[in-house]
């Protein structure tokens, strides 16, 4: 199937980019990162309740200045916030949950340059769908001792960021998040083994998609691990990518390994390996690496670098065969939970010239760009209709 991610599908509205070739191609301590804790995204935060409901929201915007001028106004390798030198609208996003008792439900609804990536990520596109992130129905009746399933459109249990830029260290998503699944629609379970441990299982229509492209079905396993300073979390995906056939499948695995030493400073290593194989024989191999941290300085500041290493050596991604390299630092600026800001100084090389320059349009190795970023998260708790303040 013709599959793309947002680096894809930016690549196709520049036109600097050529479009993937390949065959049939079909993320509580101040300083805790968005590493996953759980095989489920965690519940929204409680902006107002009453009785089991609840509701938050935030608004994300941005402004990224890419210095090699792509006349598209587009800036490559950006999962999300993808168009440069013009402010621009990230996300505006309403997040809306029922405490399962025993049946719940979430919803998130929005608008946004992070709804559009969604969008043009699918390999078959969804109007109806096209403008929520999340939409389940959740079961978990208390004789299952913890034992829960989701059924409908959510986020990947894959990779060491999430969707919601608040709750990352970097404004500006890994190149790891960006040749990722972004999202999934099907059936997911999780239950905690131990206290400290929790698996989970899925079965899914495939990458990114509410209609699947062709026949076969996506499963999912997942591990999470918490100790008290390390979190090990494991995601593996393996079924059929390909459009129209169940010939050749996909497998991808994801680790990201999250260390908090002590409240002000945090860690994680992630590393994705993947690979397609095509219906008529040949695959493409996939694979990086990324490290990052985040310092808190004092409840105001932080101080977040990230570095990595991403080999599409086959060309699967982007129809060129070539390894990537990319480097982030992120200062935040928190007034309080609800409002956050942050300036980020981005370096994206490749060993292949890929990066649109110029308002003639060109090819570049590399691309260097300053991004502000601006998020207002309504604050949890700020609404409560249910009598007693919200912890």
């Amino acid at each position: 199937m013709r599959y793309t991610t947002m680096f894809m599908s930016v690549a196709i509205a520049a036109c600097a980019y050529g479009q993937t070739t390949a065959p049939s191609t079909s993320t509580a301590t101040p300083a805790a990162p968005a590493a996953p804790v759980d095989t489920a995204p965690a519940p929204p935060p409680t902006s107002f309740s009453y009785k089991g409901f609840s509701a938050s929201g935030y608004v994300d915007t941005y402004y990224n200045q890419n210095y090699n001028d792509p006349s598209s106004r587009y800036s490559g390798g950006q999962a999300l916030n993808i168009t440069a030198n013009k402010l621009s609208l990230n996300s505006v996003t309403g997040s809306f949950a029922y405490d399962p008792k025993p049946i719940g439900f979430r919803v998130d609804v929005g608008y946004g340059t992070t709804y559009d990536a969604f969008y043009l990520s699918e390999p078959r596109h969804t109007d109806w769908a096209r403008y929520l992130l999340n939409a389940y129905v959740t079961v978990k009746p208390a004789a299952w001792k913890g034992l829960q399933v989701d059924f409908g459109k959510f986020v990947t249990s894959a990779g060491a960021e999430v969707t919601e830029t608040y709750l990352n260290w970097n404004y500006s998503r890994s190149l790891l998040f960006a040749f990722g699944p972004y999202y999934h629609t099907g059936l997911r379970a999780s239950f905690p083994v131990k206290p400290n441990w929790t698996v989970g299982a899925q079965l899914v229509q495939g990458w990114n998609t509410v209609q699947d492209n062709n026949s076969g079905k996506t499963f999912g396993l997942t591990s999470v691990n918490t100790f008290s300073k390390v979190t090990f979390a494991n995601t593996y995906y393996a079924g059929p990518e390909n459009t129209g056939t169940t010939a050749g499948w996909r497998n991808f695995y994801d680790t990201a390994i999250t260390v908090t030493p002590n409240s002000k400073v945090s860690m994680y290593y992630n590393l994705d390996i993947g690979n397609n194989k095509y219906p008529n024989g040949g695959s493409g191999t996939f694979w990086g690496m990324a490290g990052a941290a985040k310092v808190t300085v004092n409840k105001f500041f932080a101080l977040a670098p990230r570095l990595e290493y991403y080999s599409d050596k086959d060309g699967f991604w982007t129809g060129t065969p070539q390894a990537f390299k990319e480097f982030t630092i992120t200062g935040e600026f928190k007034l309080n939970e609800s409002i956050i800001s942050r300036l980020e100084y981005r370096k994206d090389w490749s060993d292949q010239p890929f990066f649109q320059v110029g308002q003639v349009p060109g090819l570049s190795k590399h691309q260097n760009m300053l991004v502000a970023g601006f998020t207002f998260v309504v604050k949890p708790g700020m609404f409560d209709f249910g009598g007693k303040p919200k912890p």
